[in-house]
């Protein structure tokens, strides 16, 4: 019979015929590993939107503001990335990040809402 090893540490393998780790330790490290690089990515793109949407929170404690582009960039606003967009009836389109969001007005000014009974 072939002795067979763990796939993560190189211990041998004992029991069942298809085993391939030695513990679930070993399982996790190597799965945590093979997915390292998407989990990476994934945790950087959360990163950013969570920034943004609580820089739109603290910037409309109250549910509605307004703010100028500039505002929103000094605190590290970045304007590429947001969850979705909102198109009203009249053609306004809200960006939302999560349920905080804003409509871009003229002159660089921003009107920030707060979607309360935000659904996705």
């Amino acid at each position: 019979m072939e002795t067979r090893y763990c796939l993560e540490c190189g211990e041998p393998l004992h029991g069942r015929a298809d085993k391939k780790f030695c513990s679930d330790q070993c399982r996790t490290t190597y799965h945590n590993r093979l997915h390292a690089e998407a989990n990476s990515y994934l945790r950087r793109i959360n990163a950013i939107l969570k920034k943004n949407r609580n820089i739109l929170a603290a910037l409309n404690p109250h549910g509605k503001a307004k703010v100028h582009k500039e505002t929103l960039l000094s605190k590290g606003y970045n304007f590429n990335y947001h969850t979705n967009v909102y198109e009203t009836r009249t053609g306004n389109r809200y960006i939302f990040c999560y349920d905080m969001g804003y409509l871009p007005l003229k002159e660089d000014m921003y009107f920030l809402v707060h979607r309360q009974e935000y659904i996705g």
